[in-house]
């Protein structure tokens, strides 16, 4: 006689089909781990925050002469240089060399990257000095009623 499907289903679980299940579970689980991180990592993020509108970033009696910030526009970290001699300019606090983060150095009065002593010129991104190969990138400033406003990366 044949077996009917619900006959099948009160079938009692054996030792080695539970062993079976859970080396199945695990395969597929160790396989669905890496690939989620990959496939994350090869698309392209699209975030609300990252739609070229310019995002408020202070106060402009915030960033007094001669002084440098470090702020965050759309998660990622923006210097904002008000030098002694070119007010307001913006660029990616990320250094070309190795990617770290540059600090404003007061006393040299120019952007320094801490990892491997590279100097930036406050006003145009430029390497001064140091091993960095590219200069930094810039950002639109906008003042507009006090407030002081990182706009899109310029060329």
């Amino acid at each position: 006689m044949a077996q009917s499907f619900s006959d099948t289903t009160n079938a009692p679980v054996t030792r080695r089909g539970f062993i079976q299940f859970l080396l199945g579970f695990s395969v597929v689980s160790t396989i669905v781990g890496m690939l989620v991180p990959v496939v994350g990592f090869l698309l392209p993020k699209s975030s609300a925050a990252d739609t070229g509108a310019p995002v408020e970033v202070g106060k402009a009696e915030d960033f007094g002469p001669g002084s440098g910030k470090i702020v965050s526009v759309n998660d990622k970290p923006v210097i904002v240089v008000n030098g002694k001699s070119g007010g307001l300019k913006a660029f990616t606090a990320i250094c070309t060399h190795l990617g770290c983060i540059v600090l404003w150095d007061a006393r040299k009065n120019s952007i320094a990257c801490p990892c491997h002593d590279g100097f930036f010129n406050p006003v145009t991104g430029a390497v001064v000095s140091g091993p960095p190969p590219k200069p930094l990138t810039q950002y639109e400033v906008i003042v507009k009623d006090g407030k002081v406003m990182i706009g899109k990366q310029l060329s």
